[in-house]
């Protein structure tokens, strides 16, 4: 008999569900808007919506998977920070499991969204194959999630493969954790627009200058970039460059088969991904730059719920179940 898996994507302005078989096709899809602003309980009963809607697509439900994004202890099942949420020390596997009733206590799990999305992409996507993987989102911040030896890891306190808080320039940026010079001021979203903005300013030439300085965006960046904008162009190698420094040390670290790329400026493409491969190959060691394929999520939009999804084979083969 079939068995299916249940994924949900929780982010702040939206929750997203999908509901998978084991091969990772998607057979049905669920979105409501998140509400934080309605508190916990509204957030967890929309959760709870979203995979009633998914369980009366199919049975059997093998279980069910949530990647939140923020700081998670996954064994506990509790969202430790999450600052889009506004949340903080959020039992999250235990309230969804008093909305489901008792039968599930055993078959929830709860990940942060970049180590779902690692392990959907191993499964599903771009790292099929490989055992040793990071998965890097590059959006509103830089996010990452590791699989060693075919299972995530999340190290000692869970803190494992933040590797936008790596600091690249000790005298740069301040970053949101306090830090200065943190890959995340150099290669995010909002340090590709505030580049941008800065050059601007200097005076340089660029289409960019048509849509005014103020409010500039790393997607109008990006649509520059692949226009041919030399400026954006050069913002973006920039953010790649770092990138690729930070790749390095992971990868003569770890010595993975695959870098995945994701995440909203990943639109960018090779104008992003190939000045980090550059950079791996120049500062890493040759054999383990050679080995380290960095390549485009392949997941897409499904990525955050079909990732989640993925926790569920992933807890039950921990379980010592198939």
């Amino acid at each position: 008999m079939e068995n299916y898996a249940i994924g949900i994507d929780l982010g702040g302005t939206k929750i997203e569900g999908a509901l998978i078989d084991r091969a990772g096709a998607v057979l049905a899809q669920t979105r409501q808007l998140t509400a934080v602003e309605e508190g916990v309980d509204a957030v967890v009963g929309r959760i709870a919506g979203c995979i009633g809607a998914l369980m009366r697509d199919a049975q059997p439900i093998s279980g069910i998977g949530i990647g939140a994004a923020g700081m998670t202890d996954s064994r506990r099942g509790v969202v430790l920070m999450a600052s889009n949420l506004k949340w903080e020390n959020v039992p999250l596997r235990d309230l969804v499991i008093e909305r489901l009733g008792a039968a599930w206590a055993q078959r929830v799990w709860v990940d942060k969204d970049t180590n779902a999305a690692a392990l959907g992409e191993m499964l599903y996507g771009a790292g099929q194959g490989a055992k040793h993987l990071l998965y890097v989102t590059v959006g509103t911040g830089v996010g990452g999630g590791m699989v060693l030896d075919g299972r995530l890891y999340h190290g000692a306190t869970e803190g494992a493969s933040d590797i936008g808080h790596l600091v690249l320039e000790p005298e740069g940026e301040v970053c949101g954790c306090g830090k200065r010079g943190c890959l995340e001021t150099l290669a995010s979203g909002p340090a590709i627009a505030r580049e941008a903005h800065a050059a601007l300013e200097r005076g340089e030439s660029s289409a960019l200058v048509a849509l005014g300085h103020d409010g500039l965006s790393a997607v109008e960046v990006v649509e520059a970039a692949r226009a041919g904008d030399a400026l954006a162009r050069s913002v973006l190698a920039r953010a790649g460059r770092y990138l690729g420094i930070a790749l390095a040390y992971y990868v003569d670290l770890n010595n993975p088969e695959c870098i995945i790329i994701g995440g909203g400026v990943s639109a960018a493409g090779n104008l992003l991904v190939e000045p980090a491969r550059q950079a791996v190959a120049e500062r890493a060691l040759t054999n383990n730059a050679k080995a380290a394929q960095i390549v485009l999520a392949g997941l897409g939009s499904e990525s955050g719920a079909v990732g989640a999804a993925a926790l569920v084979w992933h807890g039950l083969q921990a379980q010592g179940e198939s």
